[in-house]
């Protein structure tokens, strides 16, 4: 039975937020976990990260705010990185109830303005063990009117030696405080925890199905979230579907995905819950008589579909639940045809494949990414098969006539043979369905997610740029200018990972890297800056946004990059910091500032 996050009793501002990030429906473990929160019991959750746990206990958070200085709830999470990531997604959620505070405290950064932003009130605090015993020890953090205390990935911070510090805030916290745990596993600690210190728990656990896999070719490839765009063109590309169904986890990633794939010259087109019912028959109408050779959909979308001649189906998301995997694939391999299934994983998803390969016993190999190279002989390939079944069926004369008279007209004197006249309408039809790939023998682009090169006999990593692309020695640097900035949620990762991927040059031939508001600016060597001027604009996407790039107008020219010189050490007498810093006394914290 569907449900709907109006049907789990939330406020009209809380449905507005979900929409707003484009979720349709819930995930099982907030199906679980909302209800329960709300009802105010507390609760044993058995979720992992991407499973939808934030909005799992959130949500309720949320709902039970109310402005006022004091602190309402409380959420621990492990490490600062997730304490912001946590902060940043309840802030979304929270968006249209503005009366409300969302405030991260961990370690490394200073504490002086944690406590100013204490005293200025917060109604939900996201921090780090630590850190919280920090301001409860100094009294810029009060409990007293808590009313909900959460341990997101509770077995990790019992990992990691915080388990003194979460008893020391629990034992703190109000008797009558609700109280609820998260956990990817329950081991005998996080058992002890939950008898002591919570009140008759409701056990949240998700029970999977016996399922039957559909016997179709399964591959999942581990990619990085910002290289999804590129990786997925690369699948389409390089195996050439008639249909192919899309799966993305929210409507906007389905107007996303959709829109790029327009761009990039596929017949594409997005099927979500906001499309109207002739909005949605006309899409469907389109795919179904040949319109369309992609459909990106959401799961809720997607059950309408019943098409049977679909050739593959690509999880661009993978989906929150091992049952919502086996109904995605279904679609595919129907009617006795041949099926694919291919599932992009990040590093942070690869729990997912491993449940889903456990619970269904399923085949699903890992498998690498076609880089340019292989995608252009693929496509070449075909195109030569193609030439080959044309040249079996006959009924060429036409066309042979039309050759002999161009031979005749243009080059009376039999100087260029046939055979290169072949070859330039075979070029031109490559160039006009393909794009120019004189390219693709001389640069072998990096697998969309690259892997550290080998070492050679004195242990320095090979390059695989040809050798006239090697950064020689004392380069100079050029700066260029990216249209990508801080609007479009860019990182130098995402940069530096975007151009050796596609250049092929080695990360070490990039310097300086400066993210402004709506572009930026990257050093590279001054001798491989027109190549890789070059490559950036010719399709390129970098965070979803199509490329352009030109040497920065307020570049001097090439110049010679400094030495990195190492200054003193934190904490080292003459140091930035001087002394030793202030609270890092023992391991466990000691960790947390660096971590």
């Amino acid at each position: 039975m569907t449900v709907s996050f109006e049907a789990l009793g939330l406020s009209p501002e809380l449905l507005k937020a979900v929409e707003d990030l484009g979720f349709e429906e819930p995930s099982p473990i907030q199906i679980l976990a909302i209800p329960s929160l709300l009802a105010g019991r507390d609760a044993v959750g058995q979720a992992q990260t991407g499973t939808g746990k934030t909005a799992a206990f959130g949500l309720p958070i949320l709902e039970k705010a109310v402005p006022g200085r004091s602190v309402q709830a409380l959420v621990l999470c492990p490490t600062r990185e997730l304490a912001i990531q946590v902060s940043e997604e309840l802030s979304k959620l929270a968006v249209h109830k503005r009366a409300i505070s969302i405030l991260p405290i961990y370690g490394g950064q200073p504490i002086e303005r944690q406590i100013r932003a204490l005293a200025k009130g917060a109604q939900v605090v996201v921090g780090t063990p630590g850190r919280v015993i920090d301001h409860l020890q100094r009294g810029t953090l009060r409990l007293s009117d808590a009313g909900i205390v959460v341990l997101d990935e509770a077995d990790e911070m019992l990992d990691m030696g915080f388990r003194e510090d979460i008893e020391a805030i629990l034992e703190q916290s109000p008797a009558d405080c609700q109280k609820v745990l998260f956990s990817a596993t329950m081991p005998q600690p996080i058992r002890e925890l939950s008898k002591r210190f919570l009140r008759e728990p409701e056990m949240l656990t998700i029970a999977h199905k016996m399922l039957t896999v559909p016997a179709i070719e399964q591959v999942y490839y581990e990619v990085r979230p910002y290289q999804k765009m590129d990786a997925l063109c690369r699948v389409l590309d390089s195996q050439g579907f008639r249909k192919a169904l899309v799966f993305c986890a929210t409507k906007r990633s389905v107007d996303e995905v959709s829109i790029h794939l327009q761009q990039r010259g596929y017949q594409a087109d997005g099927l979500h819950g906001d499309l109207n019912q002739t909005q949605r028959d006309r899409v469907m109408s389109r795919f179904r008589t040949d319109g369309l050779e992609i459909l990106v959909a959401t799961d809720v979308a997607a059950r309408g579909i019943d098409v049977d001649d679909v050739d593959a189906v690509i999880n661009y998301d993978i989906p929150h639940d091992i049952e919502g995997y086996v109904h995605r694939i279904g679609r595919t391999g129907r009617a006795g045809r041949e099926g694919k299934a291919f599932t992009f994983v990040t590093v942070r998803e690869q729990y997912k494949i491993r449940e889903i390969i456990r619970y269904t016993k399923a085949r699903i190999t890992q498998g690498q990414l076609p880089t340019l190279r292989d995608v252009h002989n693929i496509r070449t390939s075909k195109l030569l098969e193609e030439v080959r079944r044309t040249l079996a069926e006959g009924s060429l004369d036409r066309w042979r006539v039309l050759v002999e008279e161009f031979q005749n007209e243009q080059f009376p004197d039999g100087d260029v043979p046939a055979r290169d006249i072949s070859a330039a309408l075979l070029k031109l039809l490559m160039q006009r369905d393909f794009g120019n790939q004189d390219n693709a023998n001389e640069i072998d682009a990096l697998a969309v997610e690259p892997r550290r090169p080998a070492g050679d006999a004195d242990g320095r990593p090979k390059s695989k740029v040809p050798p006239r692309l090697r950064r020689p020695e004392n380069e100079s640097m050029c700066r260029l200018q990216v249209n990508v900035g801080h609007t479009h949620d860019v990182t130098p990762r995402a940069l530096v990972g975007a151009i050796t991927g596609e250049s092929g040059i080695p990360g070490r031939s990039i310097g300086a890297i400066d993210i402004q508001k709506h572009c930026s600016v990257v050093e590279v060597s001054a001798e491989l800056a027109d190549h890789v001027l070059a490559v950036l604009n010719k399709g390129v996407f970098i965070s979803g946004v199509k490329v352009s790039a030109t040497k920065d107008e307020g570049s001097d020219g090439p110049r010679p990059r400094k030495p990195f010189k190492p200054g003193p050490r934190r904490g080292h007498p003459g140091g930035k910091f001087g002394k030793k810093p202030r609270g890092a006394t023992s391991g466990r914290k000691a960790y947390e500032e660096s971590h």
